[in-house]
């Protein structure tokens, strides 16, 4: 299977004919608008809800610790993920919502750039931390937080075109 998938290499962007992982030349696409928006849940313990949303952590204010980290983790996306090129992004909004039904929060983040390439990544990225980051300021109040569903949502521009994760 894996010597099929080198042998067809020429077809995948990030693998080399001799199967190596590469970084995708992007220089010959045209520079559009892309934005993409990813989501997370991070499901904790009623009390533990109803003790961040009332500021009553030792650790300090949770939310906006995680939406900053959330924020600064996308910018540096192409130095956590290997094959990500740098962007200049335009562009990082991270929501961090209560959901009493779930218990927990829900994370949105929003990401856009004018670049020869998507971001994806830097979205998801950005969920990933604003969660662990949430996580990390809460621990103290409870160990069983779970951080789950990160995905994307959707993304616009570029050759692909546009897609929703429904």
């Amino acid at each position: 299977m894996t010597q099929d998938i080198f042998q067809n290499s020429s077809q995948l962007s990030h693998i080399t004919p001799q199967g190596e992982a590469q970084m995708v030349d992007v220089s010959g696409k045209i520079i559009t608008v892309r934005e993409a928006v990813a989501a997370g849940r991070v499901r904790m313990l009623p009390e533990t809800l109803a003790n961040i949303e009332a500021g009553n952590t030792p650790k300090g204010d949770v939310l906006s610790t995680a939406r900053i980290a959330g924020i600064m983790a996308a910018k540096q996306t192409a130095n956590l993920i290997p094959l990500c090129h740098p962007l200049p992004l335009q562009k990082i909004s991270v929501e961090i919502t209560p959901d009493p039904e779930l218990p927990g929060y829900v994370i949105l983040a929003t990401v856009k750039t004018k670049a020869e390439t998507g971001v994806e990544m830097e979205a998801l990225t950005a969920v990933s931390v604003a969660a662990l980051t949430l996580y990390d300021m809460a621990k103290a109040l409870e160990k069983t937080i779970q951080i789950e569903s990160i995905c994307l949502v959707s993304k616009t521009g570029g050759k692909s075109g546009d897609f929703r994760n429904l």
